[in-house]
Protein backbone atom coordinates (compact mmCIF):
# COMPACT_ATOMS: atom_id res chain seq x y z
CA UNK A 1 0.00 0.00 0.00
CA UNK A 2 1.06 3.40 -0.99
CA UNK A 3 1.83 6.03 2.34
CA UNK A 4 -0.08 8.95 1.76
CA UNK A 5 1.29 12.43 3.15
CA UNK A 6 0.04 16.08 2.98
CA UNK A 7 2.03 18.79 1.46
CA UNK A 8 0.66 22.31 1.09
CA UNK A 9 1.25 24.64 -2.52
CA UNK A 10 0.48 27.77 -2.95
CA UNK A 11 -1.92 28.34 -5.96
CA UNK A 12 -3.99 31.22 -7.32
CA UNK A 13 -6.54 32.69 -4.77
CA UNK A 14 -9.24 31.03 -7.83
CA UNK A 15 -7.92 28.03 -7.88
CA UNK A 16 -8.15 27.27 -4.08
CA UNK A 17 -11.75 28.54 -3.88
CA UNK A 18 -12.65 26.14 -6.23
CA UNK A 19 -11.04 23.32 -4.66
CA UNK A 20 -12.30 24.34 -1.27
CA UNK A 21 -15.85 24.02 -3.27
CA UNK A 22 -15.26 21.24 -5.27
CA UNK A 23 -16.98 17.41 -3.78
CA UNK A 24 -14.48 14.58 -2.31
CA UNK A 25 -14.33 13.04 -5.22
CA UNK A 26 -13.51 15.58 -7.33
CA UNK A 27 -10.91 16.81 -4.50
CA UNK A 28 -9.36 12.85 -4.78
CA UNK A 29 -9.30 12.72 -8.42
CA UNK A 30 -7.55 16.27 -8.75
CA UNK A 31 -5.01 14.57 -5.94
CA UNK A 32 -4.77 11.74 -7.92
CA UNK A 33 -3.58 14.05 -11.19
CA UNK A 34 -1.47 16.59 -9.29
CA UNK A 35 0.46 13.92 -7.52
CA UNK A 36 0.75 11.84 -11.18
CA UNK A 37 1.50 14.86 -12.76
CA UNK A 38 4.37 15.79 -9.82
CA UNK A 39 5.56 12.50 -10.20
CA UNK A 40 6.03 12.80 -13.92
CA UNK A 41 8.15 16.11 -13.41
CA UNK A 42 10.60 15.06 -10.90
CA UNK A 43 11.04 11.25 -12.59
CA UNK A 44 12.02 13.59 -16.24
CA UNK A 45 13.91 16.10 -14.01
CA UNK A 46 16.53 12.76 -12.46
CA UNK A 47 16.46 11.25 -16.34
CA UNK A 48 17.60 14.31 -17.52
CA UNK A 49 20.27 14.76 -14.91
CA UNK A 50 21.48 11.10 -15.32
CA UNK A 51 21.69 11.84 -19.11
CA UNK A 52 23.80 14.78 -18.67
CA UNK A 53 25.84 13.26 -16.30
CA UNK A 54 26.28 9.84 -18.70
CA UNK A 55 26.83 12.45 -21.70
CA UNK A 56 29.57 14.90 -19.25
CA UNK A 57 31.36 11.30 -18.51
CA UNK A 58 31.61 10.71 -22.02
CA UNK A 59 32.55 13.90 -23.39
CA UNK A 60 35.67 13.57 -20.42
CA UNK A 61 36.62 10.00 -21.69
CA UNK A 62 36.42 11.46 -25.55
CA UNK A 63 38.73 14.56 -24.57
CA UNK A 64 41.06 11.88 -22.77
CA UNK A 65 41.70 9.35 -25.67
CA UNK A 66 42.15 12.08 -27.82
CA UNK A 67 44.74 14.00 -25.47
CA UNK A 68 46.59 10.35 -25.53
CA UNK A 69 46.44 9.70 -29.14
CA UNK A 70 48.01 13.18 -29.30
CA UNK A 71 50.79 12.61 -27.25
CA UNK A 72 51.65 9.46 -29.10
CA UNK A 73 51.56 10.94 -32.42
CA UNK A 74 54.35 13.70 -30.59
CA UNK A 75 55.86 10.77 -29.23
CA UNK A 76 56.25 9.12 -32.24
CA UNK A 77 57.66 12.46 -34.50
CA UNK A 78 54.54 13.78 -35.43
CA UNK A 79 54.36 17.64 -35.85
CA UNK A 80 51.74 19.75 -36.19
CA UNK A 81 53.65 20.21 -40.01
CA UNK A 82 53.55 17.17 -40.67
CA UNK A 83 50.20 16.55 -39.48
CA UNK A 84 49.41 19.39 -42.31
CA UNK A 85 50.64 18.03 -44.45
CA UNK A 86 49.12 15.14 -44.41
CA UNK A 87 45.82 16.50 -44.33
CA UNK A 88 46.47 18.47 -46.93
CA UNK A 89 47.62 15.56 -49.27
CA UNK A 90 44.07 14.42 -50.68
CA UNK A 91 43.98 18.11 -51.92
Amino acid sequence: MITKEEITIKVPSEVAEAYRNASEEEREQLQLIIAAIMQSQFTTNRQEAICAQRSSEAIARLRKTMDKASLEAQERGLTPEILESILNDDE
